[in-house]
């Protein structure tokens, strides 16, 4: 069961610590920057869990907290209150309150995940799911062309991503009627192992599902490649546009 979680802080830092804390789990995250967007929210969506920062604009987290309390459906939502060392006074209101758990900022995800779960279950994602999460920021449409878009910085952690969901999402592309992709490979800064890798990686799944591939690149990504054995002979264009066009 996807788990309705609730993230109320003016800092957007914050917000993407909680936010990568729950990433793992079946979770859906609803953010809001001060008290009075919170409250919408969770009138809104009726969250499983809040996580609530104490400091904020417009109006505070005590504040919130005593609005929610006030709620007949609201009230007994868990709340795990975030606040800065300096405001440790404000503990004992808060716990006398109704809070559930609070955290003094800064924290780490894992922390906060082992008080999460003493307030709600929390299921880890299947792996197909995070299969589909990871491969979505690699992935756009146009046309009828699909294009896998590779970032500045290859690495092994990038090597790892690709390799997680490339066939799961190659045959998915290819059952959606798809027949035609371009690896852009535009924004690499370095020719190395883990290029390399990806790009023989993507060819050999593209040729196993039967999806047609043009790879596009920059002049020196070309001139970098006809250095390695595996890649030498394989063929660049210097566009996006071109690429589409050799279809």
């Amino acid at each position: 069961m996807t788990v309705k979680i609730l993230t109320v802080d003016d800092s957007k830092t914050i917000r993407m610590i909680v936010k990568k804390a729950f990433k793992p789990f079946d979770c859906k995250l609803f953010e809001a920057e001060n008290g009075v967007e919170g409250l919408a929210a969770a009138a809104k969506e009726k969250p499983e869990l809040i996580v609530l920062d104490i400091t904020m604009p417009v109006m505070n987290g005590v504040e919130m907290l005593e609005k929610l309390k006030g709620e007949a459906d609201l009230k007994d939502i868990p709340v795990i209150m975030l606040t800065a060392e300096s405001g440790k006074d404000n503990v004992m209101q808060i716990v006398k309150m109704g809070v559930k758990d609070y955290m003094v900022k800064p924290f780490k995800g894992e922390q906060l995940i082992e008080r999460a779960e003493k307030l709600v279950k929390l299921e880890a994602k299947k792996a197909e799911d995070i299969a589909a999460d990871t491969s979505s920021k690699f992935f756009s449409l146009q046309g009828d062309v699909q294009i896998m878009t590779m970032p500045a910085k290859i690495n092994r952690q990038v090597n790892t991503q690709v390799e997680g969901f490339l066939k799961i999402k190659l045959q998915d592309i290819v059952k959606s009627g798809i027949s035609k992709m371009v690896l852009d490979l535009s924004k690499a800064e370095e020719t190395n192992m883990a290029l390399i890798k990806v790009i023989v990686q993507v060819l050999q799944v593209c040729k196993k599902v039967g999806l047609n591939i043009q790879i596009a690149g920059t002049e020196a990504l070309s001139e970098g490649l006809k250095g390695f054995a595996e890649t030498s002979a394989i063929p660049i264009v210097f566009s996006l546009d071109e690429a589409k066009a050799a279809f």
